[in-house]
């Protein structure tokens, strides 16, 4: 049997190895949900905390004492903007709110098209940091927001696509502009953090399964390709939130495709067999239900990924209400299988 490529459990069934089970982490695996992370945080603002690299490396690696399979790094999408010169303030109900909306040409031009990697300093240490605490125990996930749902941040409007629509008909000079050079942005902020030790990334779209389909083929699908194909030497994840358009998904370089609840991930697996799946346990589950309905969704989910190119992991992101016993209970039935 040939030697496996990396030392990962992760990587491996990201880059579809042979493994002995599906890896296990969760998105938002380092958050308000566990008090352990919140004694981390001690109350700090959410750009304080991962501005300050210590508290932030502790608490991105609070959940290694859960048994996660890969450590996600703690900070947010708007990293990237606030890099090229948008400052951002995180408010309470209305998440990332841009100090100054880009509107015009001229806010779009203030935009630093190719960020100096010492703008985002603070990720790059962070990342040396938790990787020199992990000693190649994990491997370390970094991420960023796709272009689409990151330009809606910087025009102040999010998840009200409505809204993003509005002004992408009124401005569509400076939409497209803001898409183009996010994109470019993004693929060199990712580059920075691959050539720096990662070792594998996610890109987040978390309203572009929201769009028709005719505004997902302008404004995800290309962006999402360019992103892959710029971005390259580690396994890439592609996540849209609760994405209707699996087949373009499956059409963007990405080697790992994060499903959500209103995908079938058997029959994923079977019409798209040389890629890698990964989720698709409801997260609600384990915000409402008891630690036995966790494990028995587990293992439904297990059963579905057919214990090969899979990797566990939630329809999203954990939520805040989400009791440790049940996260606790969901890295378990993880572990123990079928």
């Amino acid at each position: 049997m040939a030697e496996p490529s990396s030392p990962h459990l992760l990587v491996r069934a990201a880059r579809g190895e042979p493994i002995e089970r599906p890896p296990v982490w969760a998105m938002r695996q380092a958050g308000r949900w566990d008090p352990e992370f919140n004694k981390i945080r001690a109350g700090k603002p959410f750009y304080a905390f991962s501005e300050d690299v210590e508290s932030a490396a502790r608490g991105t690696l609070a959940p290694r004492r859960l048994g996660v399979d890969a450590i996600i790094l703690f900070y947010d999408i708007t990293t990237l903007p606030v890099a090229m010169g948008l400052p951002f303030q995180l408010k309470a109900g209305a998440g990332p709110v841009p100090d100054n909306p880009v509107r015009t040409m001229a806010d779009l031009d203030r935009l630093d098209p190719n960020p100096d990697p010492a703008t985002y300093s603070h990720i790059r240490q962070l990342l040396k940091r938790v990787k020199d605490e992990l000693k190649c125990e994990l491997p370390v996930i970094v991420f960023a927001g796709a272009p689409f749902t990151v330009a809606t941040y910087c025009i102040g409007t999010g998840k009200d696509v409505a809204a993003t629509r509005r002004f992408a008909d009124q401005n569509p000079d400076v939409w497209s502009g803001l898409l183009a050079k996010l994109t470019g942005a993004t693929v060199g902020f990712l580059r920075t953090l691959i050539a720096d030790g990662a070792d594998l990334y996610q890109l987040f779209d978390s309203w572009a399964g929201m769009l028709t389909p005719e505004e997902y083929e302008a404004w995800a699908q290309p962006q999402h390709a360019a992103v892959f194909a710029g971005a390259t030497g580690v396994p890439r994840v592609l996540f849209v939130k609760e994405g209707p358009y699996l087949d373009r998904m499956c059409a963007t370089g990405a080697e790992v495709i994060s499903l959500g609840t209103r995908h079938d991930l058997a029959a994923a697996r079977r019409e798209y067999p040389h890629l890698v799946f990964q989720g698709n346990v409801n997260e609600d589950v384990l915000r409402e239900g008891t630690p036995e309905q966790v494990a028995a969704e587990v293992r439904a989910c297990l059963r579905a990924g057919g214990g090969h190119r899979h990797i566990l992991n939630l329809n999203h992101g954990v939520d805040k209400e989400t009791p440790v016993a049940n996260f606790e209970a969901y890295i378990r039935a993880a572990k123990a299988g079928l």
